[in-house]
């Protein structure tokens, strides 16, 4: 008699690859890529603008190097994607990778909206979220790529606070200060449109398989964003003379 797999002896037997689970990982790692070409471009635009604006080098060394630092992360994800069996490539509308300055306003006034939403919120609340997405995964390629990305999302996010102290310290700093304020509600419409949305509250596990490779459920996005909201935003933006609480319950109102 043949050994079965439950008998001392029988050689391992592995598991059939979970395809569903695996078109998911590339699906998600393909949009990471794509992602991180556009956070690319607009640190570019955005270091550009802080050199027309007669910015320190500090902040120009720095928004350079970001800018290179988010296609690495591209590089990192598109191997991640190769690893789950892609065989695409990203699809990057032109027009989606500007960055054009708004009409009239002063060239302060674009640096700071995109240093805002970029970096004071986005780069912020990528901390925890990568910190979360590096903790279940287990795939080599996807756990190393997380790794790598966690350990810059930190110095994005301080670079995006450096960089707002620069702007309200400045000679437009008052203007700059109602400027946020303005702006802020919007910023975070959009930071609970991509990671919170109403929808998201009912997703709540993930396969195993999926958090191997580095995907979560979209319930723990949105509960990510609520925790992120108090412990960063709120004290962060008080600390600048800024209520980051009333512009969240501005949200939907």
């Amino acid at each position: 008699m043949k050994p079965s797999a439950s008998e001392p002896g029988a050689p391992a037997v592995e598991a059939p690859p979970d395809r569903d689970a695996l078109a998911r990982a590339r699906g998600e790692w393909l949009r990471r890529v794509e992602a991180e070409y556009r956070s690319s471009v607009i640190t570019q635009h955005l270091t550009l603008w802080l050199t027309q604006a007669g910015a320190s080098p500090d902040l120009l060394h720095a928004g350079l190097r970001i800018a290179a630092d988010e296609l690495d992360h591209a590089d990192l994800s598109m191997a991640v994607y190769r690893a789950a069996g892609g065989t695409g490539t990203p699809q990057l509308a032109r027009e989606s990778l500007e960055h054009p300055k708004r009409s009239g306003d002063p060239l302060e006034w674009d640096i700071t909206r995109v240093g805002l939403d970029v970096f004071c919120l986005g780069e912020t609340v990528a901390v925890p979220l990568f910190r979360y997405l590096r903790e279940g995964c287990e795939e080599p390629a996807a756990k190393a790529a997380l790794r790598r990305i966690l350990g810059d999302e930190v110095r994005h996010r301080d670079f995006g606070w450096t960089l707002l102290d620069a702007m309200l310290d400045g000679p437009l700093g008052p203007e700059l200060r109602a400027l946020v304020a303005r702006e802020l509600p919007g910023c975070f419409a959009r930071i609970r449109a991509s990671y919170a949305p109403a929808f998201a509250a009912a997703l709540t596990e993930v396969s195993p398989e999926d958090r191997r490779w580095g995907l979560m459920p979209p319930a723990r996005y949105a509960e990510v964003v609520e925790k992120t909201l108090l412990r960063d935003w709120v004290p962060r933006f008080r600390e600048r003379g800024i209520d980051a609480r009333a512009a969240w319950d501005r949200v939907g109102h």
